[in-house]
């Protein structure tokens, strides 16, 4: 994952850097298992979002989902049929073939049972033999009541799974059959096809290189208010940093999100938040939460300046209207936890990495001021992106560079966010690991 200097400039001429981002991914062959549990419902809408961006998919439910959810509503939302046994379609050898042709097998919602029979290499149904036969990501999102989730033979057959290679997704918080809340609901759709998407796109599984470590990332704009009503802000939409988020929980980490304006953003599984507005509030949540922390990663856009006051009431038009608004400049957040950390203040924070959002100028392009930045910061990795018109903010891809402390230099090609964090997760783990 490495470039020389001249070929991460050769990138940032290349044209496809002047385009907007946009992703395409070509069709691939998608099983989604559904278990016997009351969230089986939820898999209608995973199997619409792989079916509405042109992958053919093939539903294979247990026997006990089937009496939660007809087969016939699997069937009219894949357009395929649908099979539980594994003495169905026995000259096409649908029990192998399905796992072997799978360029991704979804489990969701993933039961304790379901887990414990794949754990122990049972194929005693469609779906237990679909997945010995697969080669390619298997993805488990689990589902169940929080006392299963945490009972000794389900940590037991998850750390398995994992140690397979399998990525078993942490469950969402919140309200369970009945009147029971806790860890153990299934995460939302998106948040399942998302990590899919993503490994379609990786084309290989996620390591649990960050368990035991905790993780501070900041995402989002912050907003300077101006008065009661206006403020100064910027387009930035807090997505990256959530995707950092949610990948960096599927590695094994702690993590909380300092979060500014995130266009109410749904929270990833297993992430905490810290909301804020200003750059202010910001600054006081890192530093208090780094203090703990073994990654920190500044990825929100913080407002560089600030109003040297804020107007009481709404600043109206007439003869009393200002001509200018006087700023100052807000403290630099991300050079403040370096300092900190090489001055002993923080033994225990390892990597920090910053982001630069740049554009080019007289003055150079924007790997020129990237590199500048990161001669500033003194962070450990910078990630940089090329902003402008349909590029990095308010969009769901993204392109960039990354730049480290001893020069090296690295293309970030276009991907979704969620595989861009992947990458960035990928570089973080390693210099965590030979720090």
């Amino acid at each position: 994952m490495s470039a020389t200097n001249s070929g991460a400039a050769d990138a940032a001429a290349s044209p496809q850097s002047e385009a907007p981002y946009e992703v395409e991914t070509p069709a691939k062959r998608i099983v989604i298992g559904v278990a016997g549990g009351i969230a089986a419902y939820k898999s209608c809408a995973l199997i619409r979002y792989f079916t509405e961006r042109g992958h053919s998919v093939r539903v294979v439910p247990t026997a006990s989902a089937l009496e939660f959810i007809g087969k016939a509503t699997f069937e009219a939302l894949s357009g395929n049929p649908v099979d539980t046994g594994v003495f169905e379609k026995v000259p096409e050898v649908q029990h192998v073939k399905l796992g072997q042709q799978a360029d991704l097998v979804i489990v969701a919602p993933a039961t304790a049972d379901v887990m414990a029979r794949a754990a122990h290499g049972r194929a005693d149904d469609l779906l237990t033999a679909t997945l010995l036969t697969a080669r390619c990501p298997v993805l488990f999102a689990p589902a169940m009541h929080t006392e299963m989730w945490d009972h000794p033979a389900t940590v037991d057959n998850v750390a398995t799974l994992r140690a397979r290679g399998v990525v078993v997704m942490e469950p969402a918080s919140g309200r369970l059959t009945g009147h029971d809340s806790g860890p153990g609901r299934l995460p939302d759709a998106d948040e399942i096809g998302g990590l899919g998407a993503m490994l379609l796109e990786r084309r290989d599984s996620l390591p649990r290189d960050l368990t035991g470590c905790t993780l501070v990332v900041t995402a989002g704009g912050t907003r300077e208010p101006l008065d009661p009503v206006r403020f100064l802000g910027n387009r930035s939409s807090g997505k990256q940093g959530f995707a950092l988020a949610r990948l960096a929980v599927q590695r094994g980490a702690s993590v909380t999100v300092v979060a500014g304006a995130t266009a109410e953003l749904p929270v990833p599984a297993g992430v905490r938040v810290v909301n804020v507005t200003t750059a202010e509030q910001m600054r006081k949540a890192v530093h208090q939460l780094s203090e703990r922390a073994d990654i920190v990663i500044m990825a929100a856009a913080v407002a560089d300046f600030r109003p040297v006051s804020v107007a009481e009431s709404k600043i109206k038009k007439g003869n009393d209207e200002p001509t200018s608004i006087p700023l100052v400049k807000n403290p630099d957040i991300l050079a403040e936890v370096v300092k900190r950390r090489d001055q002993g203040e923080l033994p225990v924070t390892r990597v920090i990495v910053g982001f630069a959002a740049e554009t080019g100028d007289e003055q150079g392009d924007v790997l020129t001021h990237a590199r500048s930045k990161l001669n500033r910061k003194r962070c450990d990795l910078l990630v940089v992106n090329a902003v402008g018109e349909g590029k990095a903010f308010e969009v769901d891809s993204n392109m960039g560079w990354l730049l480290k402390a001893d020069g090296t230099e690295s293309a970030l090609p276009l991907s979704s966010k969620n595989l861009m964090a992947s990458r960035i997760l990928d570089a973080v783990s390693s210099v965590l690991h030979t720090s």
